[in-house]
């Protein structure tokens, strides 16, 4: 079967199971759980996984499934990563009531796109014109977010880090893979979808902070209390006071949220925590700039005789796409969106941990367009099923394809001339040195 061939029947296998794979997408939507607590959704694959007869094995970050599809050979090895968890979005009209939780991110999509491909395959027989391995991966705990919560995971040694994907490196979850792909929606007003085949994402440090002063009653004797409300609203102007002085092009952010403000109205609050992160697009601006805002932090707490606390947890690494995987998914991509709707994208501020993946292996990180109203909002909303489930498995599926034919050759090329930024070794350093 030539290659041409093959893509042709992948993509007609796609279409043959369009019901099964909104149904999966569906399924994950309306139980939508949290990073490291996605028990449902991971079940759920491995039906999937066992329907399909897919080798798997189980509890890659706690929840993550990974499956095998083995070629003729085995030469090299390319993962289909997607999501496991959702985010919590309480005024999304189909949160769920009692966490919050919600998929606004489309991460049930992503599923569906790897149990599309997944079907497909083995619904063809197609791996026995490969000359390598397709592993579904389902990963937990991408969104990072109840950054307390993990790290009380972390003290339990349940997980050495925040992220899933993170995590999987640690456990060696990586180690027999070669390339990794994934999908990620994003919102459009084009009415036929849209597809980046390109871009790049910033990295961060996650941070918890604790001010810790004096309790006194506020009316009565406020002069006997130390405010750590204050002290943490004085660390968050020094921050701001430091914004003039960040580089553009080093694309800084910090957004810190209060957890803990205070108790009682009438009492000077003697405790207060909040989380935030430090981004940016490079490892350097990162770890230079969060040495800046701690400085910020702890000023605050000075000014008025209270203590900072500042717990650094390892966030994120910028994300950064092989740009022969985004020509090989732009030529693929061509036979189901208009020219003007590929294209390869602008820096992003956002983060995901799939940039941590990218410092280690060839990645491909494509968005998609077939969703409105904003990310992780109450207005996100999936508009155009057909890109979603349709048009975007099967330029995927067919970009796999010409990885793995004619012995991986285009495989074992994007290898050859990956020149990786950090090895294993040396990126589980980069981790433990945040702190």
């Amino acid at each position: 079967m030539t290659k041409d061939e093959l893509k042709e029947l992948i993509c007609s296998a796609i279409d043959k199971r369009q019901s099964d794979i909104i149904d999966i997408a569906d399924s994950i939507y309306k139980e939508p759980e949290l990073g490291y607590k996605e028990h449902k959704t991971s079940e759920k694959v491995k039906k999937l996984f066992d329907a399909l007869n897919i080798e798997y094995s189980t509890d890659w970050g706690i929840t993550g499934v990974k499956g095998r599809l083995k070629g003729k050979s085995s030469k090299k090895t390319v993962a289909l990563l997607a999501e496991l968890d959702a985010l919590v979005c309480r005024n999304h009209p189909d949160a769920d009531e009692a966490t919050g939780a919600m998929h606004c991110c489309g991460h049930n999509i992503q599923i569906a796109n790897m149990a599309a491909i997944a079907m497909a395959f083995k619904d063809t027989n197609a791996m026995q014109y490969l000359d390598g391995d397709i592993v579904p991966f389902a990963v937990p705990a991408e969104e990072c977010i109840e950054i307390d919560y993990r790290n009380t995971l972390r003290n339990k040694g349940k997980i050495k880090y925040l992220g899933g994907k993170e995590e999987i490196i640690a456990q060696g979850g990586f180690d027999d893979i070669d390339i990794s792909l994934q999908m990620h929606v994003h919102p459009t007003e084009k009415p036929n979808g849209e597809i980046q085949v390109a871009g790049s994402c910033n990295g961060f440090i996650a941070k918890i902070i604790e001010y810790k002063g004096k309790a006194a009653h506020a009316a009565f004797s406020p002069d006997q209390g130390i405010n750590a409300l204050n002290a943490a609203m004085l660390g968050i102007m020094g921050v701001n006071a430091l914004r003039e002085t960040f580089k553009e092009s080093d694309c800084i952010r910090f957004h810190p949220i209060i957890n803990n403000g205070g108790d009682l109205v009438n009492v000077v609050p003697d405790y207060v925590q909040m989380e935030s992160y430090v981004r940016a697009s490079n490892v350097k601006a990162l770890k230079e700039t969060n040495i800046r805002v701690n400085r910020a932090l702890k000023a605050g707490a000075d000014a008025i005789g209270a203590e900072c606390i500042i717990h650094d947890l390892p966030g994120y690494l910028p994300l950064f796409n092989d740009k022969t995987l985004s020509e090989l998914l732009r030529s693929n991509s061509r036979h189901f969106f208009a020219t003007n709707d590929i294209f390869d994208g602008v820096h992003s501020a956002g983060s995901t941990d799939m940039g941590d993946v990218a410092h280690i292996m060839p990645v491909l990180h494509t968005w998609v367009g077939c969703t409105e109203g904003a990310l992780h909002s109450a207005q996100y909303k999936l508009t155009d099923a057909a890109t979603a489930y349709g048009k975007t498995p099967k330029a995927i599926a067919m970009t796999i394809i010409d990885l793995l034919y004619d012995n991986a050759a285009e495989a074992e090329k994007i290898v050859k001339n990956y020149k990786p930024v950090m090895t294993k070794e040396t990126y589980l350093e980069y981790m433990e040195s945040i702190k």
